[in-house]
């Protein structure tokens, strides 16, 4: 059974940068296609950012307009983790986010979210 924790949410200044990371815990990493969501309360969970699977191969990474140029997603196979490091934050970056790993069957597991406000 997969189960993802997320980390590295808190309260940041606008322009200012977080760390999230995502801890996997099962078999066959580098084998699922990773990826983050956020979702603001009352609104639809949003896709943010995408690595695809590594078997035989280096991630390819996919990004909403919103976060281009700011936000970097990516992986480390050898400690089982998904990292989103985002820069100069914005107000509207403010989010629960998620972490979600799918299979090569479509099969999809989410963690629990971490909180991110960006505010003076």
């Amino acid at each position: 059974q997969v189960q993802l924790v997320e980390s590295g949410g808190g309260l940041v200044q606008p322009g200012g940068s977080l760390r999230l990371s995502c801890a996997f815990s099962g078999f066959f990493f580098s084998s699922y296609d990773l990826s983050w969501y956020r979702q603001v309360s009352g609104k639809e969970r949003e896709l943010v950012a995408a690595i695809t699977r590594t078997i035989s191969s280096a991630g390819i990474t996919n990004y909403t307009d919103s976060v281009k140029g700011r936000f970097t997603i990516s992986r480390d196979n050898a400690k089982n983790t998904l990292y989103l490091q985002m820069n100069s934050l914005k107000p509207e970056d403010t989010a629960v986010y998620y972490c979600n790993a799918r299979d090569w069957q479509g099969l999809g597991y989410w963690g629990q979210g971490t909180q991110v406000t960006v505010s003076s």
